[in-house]
């Protein structure tokens, strides 16, 4: 019996991070979902972190792409081998008598049937035995520590890289879900297209990045934090150094997140009454990223009128949900055998 030498994985294939769970082990690859590819050969430069550090800095023949848009597959056969680049990552440390492991993997709650699909056959193409694919909000969940399976109402918010997944959970499955393509990077876009439009700057992804991460709120502070940054002016076309304040980044992240907002109030507005009153008790879990934009929880308090909490660890949530969905993977074995069946 050589069972106990396949460890089976959980991935969080984001569409800015993924992160890869070893049952027994817990999570032991974050990497940026980036891969690097040859225009000329066609093949592979680098994946993950080392992809990132090309963006923006690659000559001619080299481009670095990210395989997945607002949570799913963008490129079939790229997504394929960076998935199988993270498996091999996940399994460096394994013994002998490497075996194919069972593949649980997330996806956006308004996922189609054939982008689902499309996720578990690069899943297998890339050395999965078996792959099986859980909701992304219900995943954020179980590794929020939300009594998921219990017959009371859990309202989570993951915000991540391509889509920000509202659900309300109750006994094991999703009751009402909203799932937009609002997130992460729309709010760097958001930063870009500003900071162009009020200065004639142009600034990379990862300068936007670094504007949300450093001064960005949803709220505006009591005082006003000022950073400085690097673009190229859009007028003279020469380099420029500008600062920045933490107000005009509110400004511009301002519709994005209301959009946000909104998703979260039309989810509560279907919930039912007897699950609205165990999310008034509970609260509003906020994971992902995108719950690190400050003061984020307030607005949304200020307007649902409800308790909002941040998760204690919102970047690992649905990486480690979707790794202890493990435990339980006999339902969703059970669930795609009868999809298969209809």
């Amino acid at each position: 019996m050589f069972g106990g030498f396949s460890k089976d994985l959980g991935i969080d294939l984001g569409t800015a991070n993924t992160l890869v769970f070893v049952k027994g082990k817990g999570i032991v690859v974050r990497e940026p979902s980036v891969v690097a590819l040859r225009t000329d050969t066609k093949t592979i430069e680098a994946v993950g972190e080392q992809a990132k550090k090309m963006i923006g800095r690659t000559p001619g023949n080299i481009r670095a792409v990210r395989p997945m848009k607002d949570g799913v597959i963008a490129d079939f056969e790229t997504t394929a081998t960076m998935i199988k680049y993270f498996i091999r990552q996940a399994q460096k440390q394994r013994s002998l008598f490497p075996r194919h492991p069972n593949v649980m993997v997330c996806v956006p709650s308004g996922i189609t049937a054939v982008e689902k699909r499309a996720v578990e056959d690069a899943t297998k193409q890339a050395g999965a035995r078996e792959a099986y694919t859980i909701e992304e909000p219900f995943a954020a969940a179980i590794g929020a520590d939300l009594p998921v399976w219990e017959p009371t109402g859990s309202m989570v918010v993951d915000i991540g890289g391509g889509t920000t997944e509202v659900a309300v959970i109750s006994l094991g499955g999703i009751v009402t879900a909203r799932s937009i393509r609002v997130a992460g990077d729309e709010m760097d876009e958001a930063v870009t297209q500003y900071i162009k439009r009020q200065y004639n700057l142009m600034i990379g992804e990862r300068t936007a990045e670094q504007l949300k991460m450093e001064i960005g709120s949803a709220l505006p502070f009591d005082k006003p934090e000022t950073i400085e940054i690097r673009g190229r002016d859009l007028v003279s076309g020469l380099p420029k150094t500008l600062a920045i304040t933490s107000d005009e980044i509110t400004e511009a992240l301002a519709d994005t997140v209301n959009a946000i907002v909104d998703a979260v109030k039309v989810t509560l507005e279907k919930c039912p009454p007897e699950l609205s009153a165990d999310i008034m008790d509970r609260g509003i879990v906020l994971t992902g990223g995108g719950a690190l934009l400050r003061n984020l929880d307030k607005l949304l308090q200020r307007e649902t009128g409800m308790p909002v909490i941040v998760a204690d660890n919102p970047l690992d949530c649905v990486a480690i949900g979707t790794g202890r969905s493990l435990d339980n993977i006999h339902l969703f074995k059970a669930r795609s055998s009868s999809r298969s069946r209809r």
